[in-house]
């Protein structure tokens, strides 16, 4: 059963973000560099900014064998397209990745098995001299992506009441009303208009034609 399942975990070689360490003859010390261009897989970043699937990403790596496994540090370039949480216009960037990773042998956990027992940092492991980079590589560019993507510093973004873009014009703006002072000025028009409407004087002066 055992067999079974290390079967199906088994690195495919065949797949782009998967790498052979086989050179490096588990010899502390030896180093190889590796060169690849792949194809972003999906999702590749966040919501409002990420990798397009299927961009070019070029990666540089090193990898270098240690007594616990091999270390792999390299960069990843590629372009990010997403919007400005501005103004919501598209914007396209070039993105570099930094990282580096431990990918330990399978054996590393019985030379290691005196580390405390409240670690519970993930390990990477290698699998039959092979490992995944993906995991490594999302990692590396969501870290990577800017926090708040905007299309220029100084943009002003859209308007609150007519989603217009203030870049375009800064003088932009709508007249506000309070409306705990809304009432009150109707109150106040209503009150002028009733003067208006009185006469000068107060009741009218009886005719003195009518009196005689």
């Amino acid at each position: 059963m055992i067999r079974e399942q290390e079967a199906l975990n088994r690195l495919d070689h065949r797949d782009p973000l998967v790498f052979d360490t086989r050179e490096l003859g588990r010899r502390p010390g030896s180093m190889k560099r590796v060169s690849r261009t792949i194809s972003a897989p999906a999702d590749l970043g966040v919501e409002v900014i990420g990798v397009p699937e299927g961009a070019t990403v070029e990666l540089e790596m090193r990898l270098e064998s240690v007594m616990e496994g091999v270390l792999v540090t390299g960069t990843a370039t590629a372009p990010l397209k997403g919007e400005c949480v501005r103004c919501l216009d598209p914007l396209e960037r070039e993105l570099e990745a930094e990282f580096q990773e431990m990918y330990s042998y399978p054996d590393a956990d019985d030379r290691g098995s005196d580390a405390e027992e409240g670690d519970e940092e993930e390990v990477l492991v290698l699998e039959g001299d092979m490992f995944d980079l993906e995991p490594v590589l999302r990692d590396a560019v969501v870290l990577a992506l800017p926090l708040q993507p905007v299309c220029r510093e100084d943009c002003l973004g859209l308007c609150s009441e007519c989603g217009a873009r203030l870049s375009d014009d800064p003088g932009h703006h709508h007249e506000t009303v309070d409306i705990r002072w809304a009432a009150l000025q109707g109150f106040a028009a209503s009150a002028e208009d009733g003067e208006k409407d009185e006469p000068i004087g107060g009741r009218e002066a009886p005719d003195e034609n009518q009196e005689k």
